[in-house]
């Protein structure tokens, strides 16, 4: 039963933008799964037109009425539902075309599920058939293939009566034209099973639709056990996870599209009457339905499965926890998305349900903002894992030991042993420091020396205590220095700079203890001492200024005036060349006076 793609296409595009959901699509009757489009335009109203008494307002009203006049083998009613070409002249049997029609339907023909039928007065817009044209079937005759469809005409009052087409009414052969063989259901059905009808059809066809249903299901689940069992044969990747539990997955949607296939290929072959297979296509619908919820659900399983085992290994409870809440929320969503589409398929107006659904969903995140934005922080605390348990961290003021991460909120053991809690959503948005992940300390005290300290006893701790931060075999060389930085206040100061190699915070002070005795030895030992933030008062008599040496220095500046040679307020250009370098740098006596590269 080849369904003409552009109209499933359109179909479908219209349900992508309904229910926002959609993966696959069946390539036949089995191409369902979907809900009829609304193609009134949003907030447009149609006229209140009164009601045919045939049913032919919408394009589905017209299929279900000519099943089920024709059901009811009244065929003069069946005619009602046809439309014949006045331009023609030769007066036309409609009885015995509406008989003929029917014909084809049962032996070469199709009609789409009545949930794939417009159920608007304005049909499909978007079949690119035009404003009053729809699809709703397919005939074979002389093994040329057609459309079957409808046309929107007026009545008296101008509301819209759908009708098959003329065009369509006049592929359909006549019953006085050489009739094909009798379709296979008859020629093998018992004569009591003929004779009996029931709905309008032989029993017989009835009970051979439950037998090709039983067949087709298991002729699919042969064939699917027997897919499962070559492909590792010829796939080893097959035989091991994740690609078995991925085929695992997929093996029964693939047994229920196949067992369609098979049910709806067997049905038309065997020439079951289109009565009977239009009661059993919104089945077709439903199953296709379930298939695709079906893979949806396995997918979700094995995948939410598999991470679930591999936060397992690593520790990630929280992880751990992520994955469960989702995978109970998407079955919970496939769910609610399968009954949503099972229902349209009866025929349900889902629309109403779906708008308070939608308005209470909004009250329910507006009333549940916090949580949801605690939920969002738990996730981008398992992605992008900036803590884990057991690190130790500052987040905002707070510094202390993570010792459990919550779909919720995250606790900190502090260093008084309490425990503070931090909502996700907060703690997600704050500032994190990690001291965790570091592979060095920073070692960075400054010494604070007696202004009594002499340069030279200050030169001999800066080669002392470097030695010392190069020996050490917990001190990182690069960098590795001590400087003499500032002279303060009330000192003359020291800065260290280097890193400490250590696994661990405690091993770090184990180090910084060692060189913080070892550097106070080299103190001690160079005759000077720490100093204390005091101020030194000094009586003695003031000897005033040197007369003497401030009258050389104002007979200096006056030979400078004199000469014009005074560089106030900068040196002439050839002063400066001619000072450039002069001082000597390292200073004398330096052990690395000789290393310095000399400039040019």
């Amino acid at each position: 039963m080849q369904y003409p793609r552009k109209f499933f296409l359109s179909i479908m595009f219209s349900h992508v933008l309904t229910f926002c959901f959609l993966l696959v699509s069946l390539p036949s009757i089995g191409q369902t799964g979907l809900l009829p489009g609304d193609t009134a335009k949003a907030g447009q109203t149609e006229p209140a037109w009164p009601e045919d008494s045939l049913g032919r307002r919408s394009p589905r009203g017209t299929v279900q009425g000519f099943i089920k006049a024709v059901a009811e083998d009244n065929y003069a009613k069946a005619a009602l539902y046809l439309r014949f070409d006045p331009a023609l002249k030769k007066e036309q049997d409609r009885e015995k075309l509406a008989r003929s029609l029917r014909r084809l339907l049962d032996q070469k023909g199709n009609l789409f599920p009545y949930s794939l039928i417009s159920n608007e007065s304005t049909g499909y817009k978007d079949d690119n058939l035009g404003p009053n044209l729809d699809r709703v079937g397919t005939a074979t005759v002389n093994n040329e293939q057609f459309d079957l469809i409808l046309e929107n005409t007026e009545d008296a009052d101008g509301a819209p009566v759908w009708l098959f087409s003329s065009e369509t009414i006049q592929r359909v052969p006549l019953l006085t034209d050489q009739a094909p063989a009798a379709p296979l259901i008859s020629r093998v059905s018992p004569d009591f099973v003929k004779e009996n009808k029931w709905g309008g059809v032989p029993i017989g066809h009835w009970l051979a639709m439950l037998i090709l249903i039983i067949a087709a299901y298991l002729l699919s689940w042969s064939l699917t056990k027997l897919m499962l069992f070559l492909i590792p044969m010829f796939w080893v990747r097959a035989r091991v996870e994740p690609t078995s539990g991925i085929l695992k997955a997929f093996s029964l949607p693939i047994q229920l599209y196949l067992a369609i296939w098979l049910f709806i290929f067997a049905s038309e072959q065997a020439g079951i009457s289109i009565i009977v297979r239009q009661r059993f296509s919104n089945l077709t619908v439903i199953v296709g339905l379930i298939a695709i919820l079906l893979l949806l659900w396995q997918l979700l399983d094995f995948s939410t499965r598999f991470f679930e085992k591999r936060l397992a290994r690593y520790g990630n409870q929280a992880g751990v926890s992520a994955v469960l809440f989702l995978r109970r929320a998407a079955k919970a969503a496939l769910i609610f998305l399968g009954v949503i589409l099972i229902l349209g398929t009866f025929g349900v107006n889902v629309t109403t349900g779906i708008a308070a659904l939608g308005i209470g969903g909004i009250a329910l995140a507006l009333g549940a903002q916090k949580t949801v934005e605690n939920f969002v922080g738990s996730v981008t605390l398992i992605a992008d894992q900036p803590v884990r348990v057991g690190d130790f961290c500052k987040v905002g003021d707070t510094v202390g030991t993570i010792e459990q991460i919550g779909m919720r909120s995250t606790r900190i053991r502090t260093l008084d042993r309490t425990i503070v809690t931090i909502p996700n959503g907060d703690f997600a948005s704050q500032k994190i420091e990690n001291f965790a992940h570091r592979d060095r300390f920073w070692f960075h005290p400054t010494f604070k020396l007696r202004f009594e300290t002499t340069p030279d006893q200050i030169r001999f701790l800066l080669v002392e205590l470097r030695s010392i931060l190069y020996a050490h075999p917990k001190v990182s060389p690069d960098p590795a220095r001590i400087r003499f930085v500032e002279i303060g206040a009330d000192s003359l100061n020291l800065e260290v700079f280097a890193y400490v190699t250590a696994i661990d915070f405690d091993q770090f002070l184990e180090v910084q203890e060692d060189l913080y005795l070892r550097l106070m030895d080299v103190i001690a030992a160079s005759g000077t001492g720490f100093a204390f933030p005091s101020q030194t008062v000094y009586l003695a008599k003031d000897p005033g200024v040197s007369k003497e040496k401030a009258e050389e220095k104002s007979e200096q500046v006056r030979k400078w005036r004199e000469a014009g040679d005074m560089h106030i307020p900068k040196f002439p250009v050839d002063t400066i060349s001619h000072l450039k370098d002069t001082i000597p740098y390292p200073p004398e006596g330096s052990s690395s006076a000789g290393n310095m590269p000399k400039h040019n």
